[in-house]
């Protein structure tokens, strides 16, 4: 048997600007609204995965590791690492935990790996047991960033995981079985090089897992791309041609950033031209 669930990590801000790109604001502030700074309240979210004897999380959100002064700018104001009190409420602790699969390494998606900031301590891997996976093309990406991302990422992450003999590092076409889930990777390379979406398929369906190239529900419309995204001509061809699959297969999205709904499926709009959501969901329970 094979349960899914979505489970939050810590929510964040961002600039709304930058999370919208060439949108302009009296569009996307009508889908969200921003705060004194022109920041957005965000999600960080997580997919749990339970299946024969395997604990898989697919990222771990946010966390709480960053500094005061970082998680000030950041606005990351729960004081707990709530993606361990949402992993309690499925009686799973972080040494349950037997795999971790990232997209990419961005801070946001990678910082819940570690502990609570604390001063005048580095913080450390709270997931013990756990094997960790990573794309070759994003882990590359992570120790040899570009001057224009290169503070989306944690040094000292990548220098612990390295010395854990716990990293393994992944092909595109790389594939898993798991009793009765089978995981596959959709590459995209339109937000960072080297993004592999988790692709779940299960006796239910499928689950497309594609964080920073769908963020939300608002990125489902094909123009609509990030200030933060490397290649958005790249991004939306990428979007389409999964978007497209989806629709076909009636499968579930589930989405990263999202501050309301955890997942939807998509269907092609009246025109053909584009795509809209159907059946939104607060959280994603299968099984």
């Amino acid at each position: 048997m094979v349960q899914i669930y979505t489970v939050l990590s810590n929510a964040y801000r961002l600039d709304g600007g930058a999370m919208f790109g060439n949108a302009p604001k009296a569009l996307w502030e009508r889908w969200i609204p921003a705060d004194e700074q022109n920041r957005l309240r965000l999600t960080t979210r997580a997919l749990l995965a339970l299946a024969g004897k395997e604990v898989i999380l697919f990222e771990t959100g946010i966390g709480t590791y960053l500094e005061p002064k970082l998680r000030e700018r950041f606005g990351v104001d729960e004081p707990e690492h709530v993606l361990l009190k949402t992993l309690a409420q499925h009686g799973v602790t972080p040494a349950d935990v037997t795999r971790i699969f990232f997209t990419h390494m961005h801070f946001d998606h990678v910082g819940g790996l570690l502990s609570p900031w604390q001063a005048g301590k580095e913080p450390e891997i709270i997931f013990p047991n756990a094997q960790v996976y990573a794309g070759e093309d994003a882990w590359e990406r992570a120790i040899h960033p570009h001057p224009r991302d290169r503070a989306s990422f944690i040094p000292s992450l990548h220098r612990q995981l390295e010395q854990s003999g716990r990293l393994n590092l992944l092909q595109k076409d790389a594939a898993f079985t798991f009793g009765e889930l089978e995981l596959h990777f959709f590459p995209s390379d339109g937000h960072t090089p080297g993004l592999l979406a988790a692709d779940l398929r299960h006796p239910g369906g499928r689950i497309v897992f594609p964080t920073d190239l769908i963020p939300g529900r608002f990125w489902v419309h094909l123009p609509i791309t990030m200030g933060y995204d490397r290649f958005p001509e790249l991004l939306i061809e990428e979007k389409r041609t999964l978007l497209a699959s989806l629709t076909e297969d009636n499968g579930w999205l589930v989405y990263v950033h999202d501050p309301d709904y955890a997942a939807s499926r998509v269907r092609r709009s009246d025109d053909g031209a584009s795509f809209v959501t159907v059946d939104l969901q607060k959280e994603l329970v299968i099984g």
